[in-house]
């Protein structure tokens, strides 16, 4: 309820700058409530039936069956992913690939103040799973493409859509995956646009900062398992039980800090970020870029937002544990799940290797139950993809800063650097403080900073396909 409350308060002050709607406005917040209203979850939703919708659209805009094409991977047919293309007048440059998920994660309807699956509208806040991940950037990029086709738009570079299926639940299906596998061609790209970056408004509304992604850190579940022989509770052997010993493990992982690693992205985005941020939180950023970096100045930054530290090292915490088996007997098995984000360029070995030496106990076993094997490019941070994203922002929110960032997070992108296409995150929708709650109760976006999203991407776009 108190997230509500500042929701409501927020509500009340400018949402970025004003703009005028265009004549296809209507249409799109349309097509975005069609593609909201769309059940997408695993358990009782079809990204099947969302792609067909979606490409019922692009037909009518004039896209022949040869342009749009569903794919749905075997025995899963309601994970159905769209490829849709608009060529470009030079067909020996590699595409620019949009990607955007279409599935969501369950919402369960008891808890929510509204109906998940009904797109709500209360004082320019949209409501609904999915309205922001990742819907939104969907929905916009469809809508681009549409009207490009309208306009008679010819890219030099083609622009390929694809709305796939599976990245928040990657550990049943992954359409980027699957695709990569069965369909290669379809996202070799020069580059890819994808979620994974916002921007801010302040606490008076005014438009603060846009995020350029470049990167994003790996995920990756290690499980722990000790078995023990038990016995009776009455005779605990000197050594400790099984859950002591776990324990005793846990808090050594849980004192561990991975050493600092700064890579391009996020110094230019610490440097950024210290010409606008208070004059000693500027300090610390200026000192953990230093050689070598200062681990006190880390240690502040960490305790004064944790998505900084999570910025610059690797990051392993328990979240999971279970184990014993009666109240009267000492457990003979304790099985923990540690999630790992790993930073890019670090593979999965090397901190089941850390993780060994760190808990420094022989009896307990470590090994991978979800993650990837590959490890990711960093994308580069070139003028080519930032100079475009500059001009589209400043005509749309004069003033804003422009900030390259790492995600701690991660999405489908780590597939597709992986496969040497680089992948940027540029959304062009703006959060306030309050954010967007996604993945939780009440998820929502701004109408303005869905509106001013859908405009930058249809532009920005435009400058891409025209290098």
């Amino acid at each position: 309820m108190a997230a509500l409350t500042s929701l409501s308060v927020l509500a009340s002050v400018p949402l970025g700058t004003a703009r005028g709607a265009d004549a296809s406005e209507s249409r799109f917040l349309s097509l975005y409530k069609e593609l909201v209203e769309t059940n997408t979850t695993l358990s009782s939703g079809s990204c099947t039936l969302a792609a067909e919708r979606m490409r019922a659209r692009l037909l009518q805009a004039g896209y022949t069956n040869g342009d749009v094409q569903i794919l749905v991977p075997p025995n899963l047919p309601r994970s159905g992913d769209l490829i849709a293309t608009l060529p470009g007048s030079d067909l020996k440059l590699k595409p620019i690939l949009l990607l955007a998920h279409i599935d969501v994660v369950e919402a369960k309807a008891a808890d929510w103040k509204r109906d998940p699956l009904k797109l709500v509208e209360d004082r320019g806040v949209y409501y609904a799973r999915g309205s922001s991940d990742d819907k939104a950037m969907a929905s916009s990029f469809t809508d681009a493409m549409i009207r490009y086709r309208e306009e008679g738009f010819r890219p030099k570079r083609t622009i390929r859509l694809s709305l796939t299926c599976g990245e928040e639940t990657s550990r049943e299906t992954d359409g980027v995956a699957w695709l990569l596998s069965a369909h290669p061609d379809l996202l070799d790209a020069e580059f890819a646009l994808n979620e994974g970056a916002h921007g801010q408004y302040d606490e008076n509304g005014k438009p603060k900062t846009l995020e350029v992604q470049a990167g994003e850190k790996v995920y990756t579940d290690f499980e722990l398992t000790l078995n023990d022989p038990g016995g009776h509770s009455s005779r605990p052997r000197y050594e400790g039980t099984a859950i002591v010993r776990m324990s005793q493990a846990l808090a050594k992982l849980g004192a561990y800090e991975f050493p600092i690693s700064i890579n391009d992205t996020t110094r230019r985005y610490f440097q950024t970020e210290a010409l606008h941020a208070a004059p000693d939180v500027a300090r610390d950023m200026r000192a953990i870029l230093a050689a070598p970096p200062d681990n006190e100045a880390a240690a502040r930054l960490w305790r004064a937002n944790p998505s900084w530290n999570g910025m610059i090292r690797t990051t392993c915490v328990p979240t999971m544990i279970s184990g014993g088996h009666a109240d009267n007997a000492l457990p003979q098995r304790v099985t923990v799940n540690v999630n790992c984000r790993i930073l890019p360029g670090t593979g999965n070995d090397e901190i089941q290797k850390t993780l060994t030496q760190v808990m420094d106990d022989p009896g307990i076993s470590i090994k991978i139950v979800d993650g990837s094997p590959s490890r990711p490019k960093l994308p580069p941070i070139t003028d080519r993809i930032l100079n475009p994203a500059n001009q589209i922002a400043e005509e749309i929110w004069p003033g804003i800063v422009v900030l390259p960032t790492l995600s701690t997070g991660a999405t489908d992108g780590s597939y597709l650097n992986s496969a040497s296409t680089p992948t940027y995150g540029l959304s062009g929708m703006l959060a306030g403080p309050e954010g967007n709650n996604a993945h939780g109760l009440n998820e929502h976006i701004r109408k303005q900073s869905l509106l001013d999203g859908r405009r930058f991407l249809y532009e920005v776009v435009k400058l891409y396909a025209a290098q």
